[in-house]
């Protein structure tokens, strides 16, 4: 059996291919190994679905968001071999590669992820030939869901949003300045809190303040990443990620208003990833 992983700070997709070539497919939750340690990992991984396959797993393809230095990539590869001690294979690479494979196959053009966190790269039909920088929730990630909701959770702080909006989020979510700050601050995973609000700004998009969060953020992300990589008009720009998918009118929007056309937007890479795995057996 081959597994292949598809995992960024939220969530993990996970696609199984037996010997017959038969798939079937499992959600758990997400991983980084910027905000987790290999047990918070291991942990997350003690589905029964997953817990089944024991003894059956001869190759894994792990993408995750924090794949990136070989002192990530071990940590991740190094807890999936004690989880699938059977398996011959395990490869671990970063999400954007999932992302490039998933949308462009063996074609070259511009891979863009935008789900909890955002990043980029300009793939040559092979391999990720050049990135921008990711530095991640406190430093980065423009156009992302932690970045758009910092901005709500800011807003709403200091009073800086619509009357109405602000009524509905206290509504809907219960919190105050402290439970925000407290959070942000004392509990684990603000991205993945941060993030979380991105659901209700989504639903108020015909409101011109949260149409903006969107807009105003996805061109950050244009400015910082893609318009940073040579002959970027000429390239096909494609996107993962469930920010992308859900609010993929505006994406294109803010795109355009800037001349790039953007072709294909996924909200998961993994079916791309299981076709070109499976092509390559």
């Amino acid at each position: 059996m081959i597994l292949i992983a598809d995992s960024g700070s939220s969530k993990t997709d996970w696609r199984v291919i037996d010997d017959q070539g038969k798939i079937s497919q499992i959600r758990t939750t997400g991983f980084n190994p910027y905000n987790q340690t290999a047990s918070q990992m291991e942990e997350g991984m003690r589905t029964p679905d997953l817990l089944a396959l024991r003894g059956k797993i001869r190759q894994v393809y792990f993408y995750g968001a924090g794949c990136t230095s070989p002192k990530n990539k071990a940590v991740v590869g190094q807890t999936l071999k004690r989880f699938y001690p059977e398996a011959g294979e395990i490869t671990v690479n970063h999400d954007l590669l999932a992302a490039a494979r998933a949308t462009c196959g063996h074609n070259a053009g511009i891979a863009c992820v935008l789900g909890t966190g955002s990043n980029s790269g300009d793939y040559d039909g092979e391999k990720i030939v050049d990135n921008r920088p990711s530095p991640g929730y406190l430093l980065g990630d423009e156009g992302g869901g932690s970045y758009i909701g910092r901005q709500f959770l800011q807003d709403f702080i200091y009073d800086d949003m619509p009357p109405d909006i602000r009524q509905k989020t206290i509504e809907e979510f219960q919190i105050t300045n402290i439970i925000i700050q407290e959070n942000v601050y004392q509990k684990p995973l603000p991205n993945r809190y941060m993030a979380g609000f991105c659901h209700f700004i989504s639903r108020h998009k015909s409101y011109p303040y949260c149409y903006l969060l969107f807009y105003n953020g996805f061109q950050d992300f244009f400015r910082r990443h893609v318009m940073r990589y040579a002959d970027y008009a000429d390239k096909p720009v494609h996107f993962v990620g469930s920010i992308a998918f859900h609010n993929s009118d505006i994406l294109r929007k803010a795109a355009a208003d800037l001349g790039i056309q953007v072709h294909i937007i996924l909200e998961s890479p993994i079916a791309g990833l299981t076709l070109y795995h499976k092509e390559n057996l």
